[in-house]
């Protein structure tokens, strides 16, 4: 059901949802990197490969936003998946399209988590 070995990068500040995320990927067997913010996030990418990035929109420093903008410039072909509380900031996340592949909102399950990386991962299987 998903790309075996996928890397996933997780930002999230909240750190039991970071931990809740981390977990529900790798017992589907996907490799993840979690981190606090957008700004460690941005670190990460630099010095590694992602598939897919899971990311909260609403975080200090670099939010899910800035960072999703970023992250697209310097690698077109990474699936995001964004995930926030606050309907407003969904919308802000929905404006975006071409660079989202999912929003999802919290409170979510583990099964919704998994469900939507997985269905960005196929998405890029179908492409290539």
């Amino acid at each position: 059901m998903n790309e075996e070995g996928a890397h996933i990068l997780v930002a999230e500040d909240n750190p039991s949802v970071r931990e809740f995320i981390q977990r529900s990927l790798q017992s589907i067997g996907l490799r993840v990197t979690a981190v606090a913010d957008g700004q460690q996030a941005l670190g990460v990418l630099a010095r590694e490969q992602f598939d897919a990035m899971v990311t909260d929109i609403v975080m200090p420093n670099v939010d899910g936003i800035a960072l999703a903008l970023k992250a697209v410039k310097l690698f077109p072909g990474l699936k995001i998946v964004m995930i926030s509380g606050y309907a407003q900031e969904r919308m802000r996340a929905h404006n975006l399209n071409s660079l989202v592949h999912r929003v999802i909102a919290k409170p979510f399950s583990l099964e919704e988590i998994c469900e939507a990386v997985n269905d960005v991962l196929e998405f890029d299987e179908e492409q290539g």
